[in-house]
């Protein structure tokens, strides 16, 4: 059985509690970030932090980060700012590497360890367990998903927190790569642009 026992992780303190979900699978309880598990789909302080897809928690994931237009040349940014991809619409970084959040082991990985991103399979998986395919069955679901909002890649502003909820996975999709989007009406895997600022709910291997 998975530990109840609270430990800290050391890049941003999230506590690290462990869930079972309906697949068997045990997650994180709650999002990067946040500081507590989800009371209902729309409670911000379980909202977390906001990822460019294969960056690490460099602060860039602060939902008031400040910006930067100037694309990263390097898989570990030098920056701690939010990389806006005014001309590339789909990555901060100019390298397009796939292999930054991938498993244990992904450079830039940003869970705790023995906590990875989650595949778009996995997530997938997930979103067949549900009740319902909407903002209703994410946070029904034992794993709470709250309709945190993303970042665009464009201004870096923050959109339609409250309203949607947006996860990262592993995965990638050509030169973009698969996430959870979920609101009220639906539910569905889609591809997004690696610049978009998004949720992190972490699985363990």
């Amino acid at each position: 059985m998975p530990s109840s026992e609270a430990q800290t992780l050391t890049t941003d303190g999230t506590m690290v509690v462990e869930v079972i979900s309906k697949t068997g699978r045990i997650w994180m309880d709650r999002n990067l970030g946040a500081s507590q598990v989800a009371t209902s789909s729309t409670n911000a302080a379980s909202f977390g932090y906001l990822y460019q897809w294969g960056r690490p928690s460099d602060g860039h994931q602060f939902r008031n980060s400040a910006n930067s237009s100037k694309l990263s040349s390097q898989e570990v940014p030098k920056t701690g700012l939010f990389i806006l991809a005014l001309k590339n619409s789909n990555d901060w970084y100019t390298g397009q590497s796939d292999q930054l959040w991938q498993g244990l082991n992904g450079k830039n990985n940003p869970c705790p360890k023995g906590f990875r991103l989650p595949t778009s399979v996995e997530l997938e998986a997930e979103i067949a367990t549900w009740s319902s395919k909407n903002a209703k069955g994410a946070f029904a679901s034992p794993l709470k998903l709250p309709l945190s909002g993303y970042r665009t890649n464009g201004n870096g502003s923050l959109t339609d927190a409250g309203l949607s909820g947006d996860y990262w996975t592993s995965t990638k999709d050509g030169i973009y790569s698969r996430g959870l989007y979920f609101d009220v009406s639906s539910a569905g895997m889609d591809a997004g642009g690696r610049a978009c600022g998004v949720s992190i709910r972490c699985i363990k291997e």
